[in-house]
């Protein structure tokens, strides 16, 4: 392992009964950035982060965190994360403040300088006007601003975020968007999971694809959307035959095909001369196109053309049942 690696998985395997939940997966997280693991319900992303934070033993495979094995050197590891679910950890009937004393206190702190931490991290995620309420009065957004901090009292090297916005109205959601990057500009390694395509968009330097339990693609998310191409040419066609005629026509390089809307998609350079082609090609005589749209790239379209489905509907049912197994 590398010394500017903080994280680092070689042939990741996990199990749970009959069902595969990870299938081999490899990953490597340069140190002071965020990286995101983006994939559906029932991908394995939390079980993926819970073998990197020392909770769940793999079946095969290496793993290394902050420089020490996962597996043979937990103690060490654990000194240097942070974990943060998908639920709030927290105390409901203590306030704010003492919810970060107490963590600081855990951490091996002094009592004064737990203090003086939980104030730092209170007004770092703007939290001061409410460290003395009990955090049963919070809201969801200001519950899981306070367990980050919480997770940042003993100033870990590599934060782990098993879906952080999950549940966020989109106000709470923009304010974590806010909070993660900051933890990277201040030289901490964010290891996110995600279902959100704009989150990893936004937030990560880079994006593993993660699909039925293997990394189907890894790359920055300017570079995953040229594995499709730039943009993306939706026609709407005039009727089931004129959908089922495009499909025929366009065969693999349609990357989305929605027979709800009538609608097929193809990668396409967004060039008056390539779109004119194209629709030539899916229709000749110029009377099934109802109209047509071109959009830029999403990772939606890498998801779909790597896995043949949007990831919005990749789970499956064995998937999710090795998931629901992983939590507990």
């Amino acid at each position: 392992m590398a010394e500017e690696t903080a994280v680092e998985a070689v042939g990741l395997r996990k199990s749970y009964g009959p069902v595969t939940v990870l299938d081999g997966i490899d990953l490597e997280v340069a140190r002071g950035s965020v990286f995101a693991l983006l994939g559906p319900n029932g991908a394995g992303k939390t079980t993926t982060v819970r073998i990197l934070a020392t909770l769940v033993r793999p079946d095969a495979g290496r793993v290394r965190v902050a420089g020490f094995d996962a597996v043979r050197q937990r103690r060490e590891v654990r000194r240097r994360i942070s974990l943060t679910g998908q639920y709030a950890a927290l105390d409901k009937e203590q306030t704010g403040e003492e919810n970060l004393v107490m963590m600081g206190r855990l951490c091996g702190l002094s009592r004064r300088r737990a203090r003086g931490r939980a104030g730092e991290l209170l007004e770092r995620f703007d939290l001061t006007g409410a460290a003395r309420r009990r955090t049963g009065t919070y809201s969801g957004g200001m519950r899981r601003r306070l367990d980050i901090a919480a997770g940042l009292v003993g100033d870990p090297e590599v934060v782990f975020l098993d879906e952080p916005t999950t549940g966020l109205d989109p106000r709470s959601r923009q304010t974590m968007w806010e909070l993660t990057a900051s933890l990277a500009g201040a030289g901490t390694t964010v290891f996110l999971t995600t279902q959100y395509l704009e989150e990893a968009d936004r937030l990560a330097d880079r994006i593993a694809l993660l699909d039925a339990g293997r990394v189907v693609a890894e790359g920055t998310a300017a570079g995953l959307k040229r594995r499709v191409a730039d943009r993306r040419l939706d026609l709407t066609l005039a009727g089931p035959a004129a959908y089922a005629r495009a499909v025929r026509r366009l065969g693999a390089t349609a990357v989305l095909r929605d027979p709800d809307r009538m609608v097929v998609g193809v990668p396409t350079n967004g060039s008056a001369s390539h779109i004119r082609r194209l629709l030539d090609g899916v229709d000749p005589d110029g009377d099934t196109v109802e109209r047509f749209t071109v959009y830029e790239a999403t990772l939606d379209d890498v998801f779909l053309a790597l896995t043949g489905r949007p990831a919005d509907r990749a789970r499956t049912a064995g998937q999710a049942a090795g998931e629901a197994t992983a939590r507990v």
